[in-house]
């Protein structure tokens, strides 16, 4: 089981990095503005949805803690400690996993495409930054 022999120091340093990078995708410096619009939020639902903030970061943070460690194991077993080759590594577990099981939760829950494509975007950047981080930082 050497796979499991990670750097966790680098995991959760490109967990941080892809929290932050959800702060500023969906925050109005970015597509805060676009991401409440194409959800259809009131100013009613985003104050409901901000009093469960804390809670919402803490499993963010949790999930994001997961994916890079599970994508530190991926690059263990294959071998990968080329930056490029963790940036692809990083796109082809976001096009196999994410962008799919996200396409296809929109498309059974009527939400729009716009939605789900600024979600995908910011999914595919924190998995290829986190496929780089954990690269260099192998």
């Amino acid at each position: 089981m050497g796979y499991l022999h990670i750097n966790f120091l680098a995991a959760v340093v490109a967990a941080v990095v892809a929290f932050g990078l959800g702060w500023l995708w969906y925050s109005p410096i970015l597509f805060g503005k676009q991401w409440v619009a194409w959800n259809g939020y009131t100013p009613e639902k985003i104050q409901v949805m901000q009093k469960g903030m804390l809670k919402a970061y803490g499993i963010s943070f949790a999930c994001f803690l997961v994916m890079s460690m599970l994508l530190a194991v991926l690059m263990r077993i294959c071998h990968i400690s080329a930056v490029v080759a963790g940036a692809k590594l990083g796109f082809l577990c976001w096009l196999a996993f994410v962008a799919t099981t996200g396409l296809t939760a929109s498309v059974y829950s009527d939400r729009s495409l716009k939605a789900w494509s600024l979600d995908a975007g910011y999914q595919l950047v924190y998995l290829v930054v986190m496929g780089v981080i954990l690269a260099a930082w192998h």
